[in-house]
């Protein structure tokens, strides 16, 4: 029932804004105009206010997830018409604050002592206000910080919308064949335990000194200093940045700031993250990333909100790195391979086909500049070879396409000439060199060597087993599992072999 009166409060808001024109004139979803003869207060409507500003007050009257939608559209100017773009640019940090007095509060009680005793200086007015908190500046110890506040009641809020989520998911798998590819419940899943975890302010405090450790003396990423002492789970203290927000071309201008070359590092730092550190900031939009003035030539990114971070499996990291290695070098059958190894399309997938339907998608984006490429309509077109290859969505990476989604944006914004070909093959040559060689081999057997050591000795045990399975006279099903077991067994042994003879080698060759 909560659900239905959600989904009532969606439509009055959606009708209230006058938005209904632009939503509801689709052939299935015409029929839901009539509705409005239920609502008065819906027949007559100010419309004085521009397509843009109507939009953007509307999913700020729906909630943060609405909010946190707006947002990642925001990042997508070449894909939005203007008025749009400009409006939804709002969301990112200037979301209708609430009361300065009221997060006084909550900071007081968060800390159990007087605001006045703790910091020599506190603006009651937010420095900035987002869907999930709003920020404050302040003074502590003679340095000047900012102090983070979640917004009251903001998981019940949050809660509504989840399940609502679960409802549509639920009601897309009984009634959509696509469901099966998409996975839509895991997705929302996935999506759960995102937005709950950005919740938690220690969480966030503990990702960004991984971050700032991650980053430590580079001169492409600064992240601010944490005060532990000072931060509870719905109140963060933290060093203030001082820079240019990075959407403020005008500013970045002013300063003299290299736009070049920031918009070489931005693809630089994503890569990274996400290929050499394995943990990646996934709410990289403009409001959240500011520029240092201190050195226009080199410039150095500024991150801010932490609350949102990524990481991925081995396995998904491997692949996704020996599919981008492979993109970027035109290797169209490789990649058409790795999709089948991992299991995001199906082993009986004929490759000469999945070949050349990735290579005519993605052929002709090649040296071209961001603001020749379309990647819109390249998106559209992949998504036609999906559904052709009945490719599953993976849940696990649509962090990470978000995240890329928000780079590729604020990359075309920044400087839509970058030849991202060029700035990225380089990274991709050394990710190589350091996880493909014998050398990169040589130090994870190493590593892993006495877990392999430990599995073999347990070589005559699994044979008995094998034995007395036989013996027994086992259904078929058994023994071709314990013929998989026999080959496992003799794969470790030959790899056991590998190892000792590497090592030597590595050893002769120092």
């Amino acid at each position: 029932m909560g659900q239905i009166l959600r989904l009532i409060k969606i439509y009055i808001v959606v009708m209230r804004n006058s938005l209904d024109k632009d939503l509801f004139d689709f052939k299935y979803l015409k029929f839901i105009k009539i509705f409005r003869i239920f609502f008065p207060n819906l027949w007559f409507r100010n419309n004085s206010l521009s397509r843009g500003e109507r939009i953007k007050n509307a999913f700020e009257e729906l909630g943060p997830i609405f909010v946190k939608l707006g947002q990642t559209i925001s990042t997508r100017k070449d894909l939005l018409p203007e008025d749009i773009a400009e409006e939804l640019v709002k969301l990112q940090d200037k979301v209708t604050p609430f009361s300065g007095q009221e997060a006084k509060k909550l900071i007081e009680i968060a800390l159990s002592d007087k605001v006045e005793n703790i910091f020599e200086n506190f603006d009651i007015e937010p420095l900035a206000s987002a869907s999930v908190a709003q920020v404050h500046a302040a003074k502590l110890e003679g340095k000047d910080v900012v102090i983070k506040v979640l917004r009251p009641n903001i998981e019940n809020l949050i809660r509504r919308d989840i399940n609502l989520m679960y409802f549509i998911a639920k009601i897309i798998n009984k009634f959509w064949e696509e469901s099966k590819r998409l996975k839509p419940m895991e997705i929302v899943g996935e999506y759960e335990r995102v937005i709950f975890g950005e919740l938690d302010l220690v969480k966030e405090a503990s990702n960004a000194n991984l971050l700032r450790k991650n980053f430590t003396e580079s001169s492409f990423l600064y992240v601010p200093e944490i005060y532990f002492d000072y931060t509870r789970k719905n109140v963060l203290v933290m060093e203030r940045i001082f820079g240019i927000q990075i959407s403020n071309m005008e500013e970045l201008r002013k300063n003299n700031i290299n736009i070049q070359r920031l918009a070489e590092k931005g693809v630089e730092i994503f890569f990274t993250q996400v290929f050499q550190h394995n943990f990646f900031h996934a709410d990289m939009h403009p409001g959240n990333i500011f520029v240092s003035y201190e050195n226009p030539d080199d410039p150095k990114y500024c991150a801010v909100d932490f609350g949102i971070m990524g990481s991925l499996s081995e396995s998904d990291q491997k692949y996704l790195a020996l599919n981008f290695q492979a993109f970027f070098q035109r290797d169209y059958r490789k990649v058409a391979e790795l999709h089948i190894d991992s299991g995001w399309v199906g082993e009986n997938t004929r490759i000469d086909e999945f070949e050349n339907s990735i290579r005519s998608v993605c052929e002709p984006i090649f040296e071209k500049p961001l603001k020749d490429i379309s990647f819109g309509n390249v998106l559209l077109q992949l998504f036609s070879v999906a559904r052709q290859y009945d490719m599953t969505v993976q849940p696990q990476l649509v962090l990470l396409q978000k995240t890329l989604l928000n780079i590729e944006g604020l990359g075309r914004d920044l400087y839509p000439d970058l030849d991202l070909w060029v700035t990225a093959t380089p990274f991709f040559e050394k990710w190589a060199k350091d996880n493909m060689s014998l050398s990169s081999f040589v130090k994870k057997i190493s590593k892993n060597g006495p877990k392999f050591i430990d599995e073999i000795s347990d070589l005559p045990k699994t044979l008995l087993l094998i034995k007395k399975k036989l013996k027994n006279d086992e259904s078929k099903k058994e023994i071709r599992e314990l013929k998989t077991n026999i080959k496992k067994t003799q794969q470790k042994n030959m790899l056991l072999f590998i190892v000792i003879f590497s090592m030597i080698l590595f050893e002769l060759i120092q």
